[in-house]
């Protein structure tokens, strides 16, 4: 049997791997080997931070909700507390974009959890 060099084939593999970590300081761009760690490094840190996100996001419209909410004399808890109460599912992300992009129907929907608060 004819010996077989991979040449070609690891050319290709090396030049993908660095096609991905184009933009990463010093040498961990263009030698294969500290390339390859931190390849593995960003594609750790990319599917961590992923989940991450979901969480920032879920901050950010607690924070939005809670200051439109205390505009109209309700706190944020109160104010979840009674859209549970008159069984409005309504999630986060949609009560955060009314209260930023439609305040008259965030106020509307303040009033109803305070209906069923009191």
């Amino acid at each position: 049997m004819t010996r077989v060099k991979g040449g070609f084939t690891t050319r290709r593999r090396h030049k993908r791997l660095l096609k991905l970590t184009k933009g990463h300081r010093g040498t961990k761009h263009s030698l294969y080997r500290r390339a390859h760690e931190s390849m593995l490094h960003s594609l750790s840190y990319a599917y961590r931070d992923r989940k991450d996100r979901k969480h920032d996001f879920r901050r950010l419209w607690i924070v939005r909700i809670n200051a439109a909410a205390r505009l109209e004399g309700m706190s944020y808890s109160q104010l979840i507390n009674g859209l549970k109460k008159a069984e409005v599912e309504i999630n986060r992300k949609i009560l955060a974009d009314m209260a930023v992009a439609d305040p008259a129907a965030f106020v509307k929907i303040v009033e109803l959890a305070k209906a069923q608060a009191a």
